[in-house]
């Protein structure tokens, strides 16, 4: 019998096994590879379609985002208002996405649909026909929501912030004006679509309670289709990175605004770096949780903020390291002023064990919560395959988490936590 006087012994985060859930691999007649994870104790099932269709892709401006959401706007068969009835009348949830490398679409069902949703994800990928009603809707839509958010500084701020850290061509730095969505015509999407979605690479992760006919599914209604493997060969292009040559900025969004939207931000390497692992620890001691130095100081002791938060890019090619909150106008320069002070003290201090235990723990019950069911283990599965990493990669991560040292957090700190490395950003 449990003795209740006895209190149990408290085990540290950093002191428990951390196993990442395998997946199975099946590969298609066409050469699409489909990783599947199979776990969970609801009857729901998540199909997620990976296209390397990203803004990187577009020669002009607005296009990929465009023949993205508007994938699920008609076939020759449906209308957008049949593709809608079809999905909710069976209870799923069919999402999509546009990201700088890569696109996708999400469906989110009962594993006993597959066979009705199925058919009709495969219709949106060979039979969209992107109505102009539609893309006239969508340009309208689209613009109005640029008009509202260009109010706010803080989206200002986000956009201004990644051209100066990658240049305004660059797709990491490139963001949309109104004449670039009237610029976009039927013809842009339809080839951009044919090329990258009807023709490109593609591959497909799926996580739950899985049918046992999922992968016959998959490969009758995707597997004879003119797709090719995510890991074909690919027209290469280029983009190069052009940095702002002035590092700080001052943009009066709101003459009257009493908030300052700051970004502090330089560029970094991505994540096959040696020093990548080991920084994102000392991101998180520097900013990356509620617990972090930057919050203790700008939020907590001086009452400048309600949140302050560093993090890497999340990026295949080139990354960066950012620092972003908002602050009141009138504190907005002694805000930049404290953060410099942390980077300062990281320079010249080691770090005592107690907060790097903090830290650790964080991290590695970070990652535990993110491998509490099938949806989350398949998306860092998913991670690491689109960022051509394996297995190893995240054990070493947790041993990076456990193992590295104040010493090397200070010589991190040397190497990257300079101010005159970093852009410096406020918009009121």
């Amino acid at each position: 019998m449990l003795n209740r006087t006895i209190a149990p012994t408290i085990k540290e985060p950093v002191d428990f096994t951390i196993a990442l859930p395998a997946y199975k691999k099946y590969t298609l007649s066409n050469g699409i590879e489909v990783y599947t994870v199979d776990m969970g104790s609801e009857d729901t099932l998540m199909v997620n379609w990976v296209f390397y269709a990203g803004n990187w892709n577009e020669e002009k401006k607005a296009v990929a985002a465009a023949t993205n959401f508007l994938l699920k706007n008609g076939t020759s068969k449906r209308t957008a208002f049949d593709i809608n009835e079809h999905f909710e009348y069976h209870g799923a949830y069919l999402n999509r996405a546009c990201y700088s490398e890569t696109s996708e679409i999400t469906l989110h069902c009962l594993n006993r649909h597959t066979d009705q949703l199925l058919p009709v994800v495969a219709e949106l990928l060979t039979d969209a026909v992107f109505p102009e009603e539609e893309m006239a809707i969508y340009k309208q839509n689209a613009k109005q929501r640029l008009k509202v958010n260009l109010l706010k500084s803080e989206f200002v701020a986000g956009r201004l912030i990644d051209a100066y850290l990658f240049g305004e061509h660059h797709p990491y730095g490139k963001y949309n004006n109104a004449e670039d969505y009237d610029a976009i015509v039927q013809d842009d999407v339809k080839a951009f679509y044919k090329e990258y979605y009807q023709q490109g690479r593609c591959v497909i992760f799926a996580a739950g309670r899985l049918p046992g006919n999922l992968i016959e599914e998959l490969e009758k209604h995707f597997g004879t289709l003119p797709l090719q493997s995510h890991r074909a060969q690919a027209r290469i292009i280029k983009h190069i990175v052009e940095p702002a040559s002035q590092l700080k900025n001052h943009v009066v969004n709101d003459a009257q605004g009493v908030q300052a939207a700051i970004r502090i931000a330089r560029p970094f390497p991505n994540r096959h770096h040696p020093d990548f692992q080991k920084t994102l620890v000392l991101n998180s001691l520097f900013g990356g949780f509620f617990g972090s130095r930057l919050m203790a100081n700008i939020r907590e002791d001086k009452g400048y903020t309600y949140g302050i938060y560093s993090f890497l890019l999340n990026h295949i090619h080139d990354s960066g390291w950012m620092i972003s909150t908002e602050a009141g106008r009138d504190v907005s320069e002694a805000t930049i002023t404290e953060v410099y002070n942390e980077m300062e003290l990281l320079r010249e201090e080691p770090v005592d064990e107690e907060e790097l235990l903090m830290t650790r723990n964080y991290m590695i019950g970070s990652i535990l919560g993110d491998l509490d069911g099938p949806f989350q283990v398949i998306g860092r599965w998913k991670s690491l395959i689109l960022n051509n990493l394996d297995e190893n990669y995240f054990h070493t991560s947790l041993d990076v988490i456990r193992k590295v040292s104040a010493q090397e957090l200070q010589e991190l700190s040397n190497k990257y936590l300079h101010p005159g490395q970093f852009y410096e950003l406020v918009v009121i």
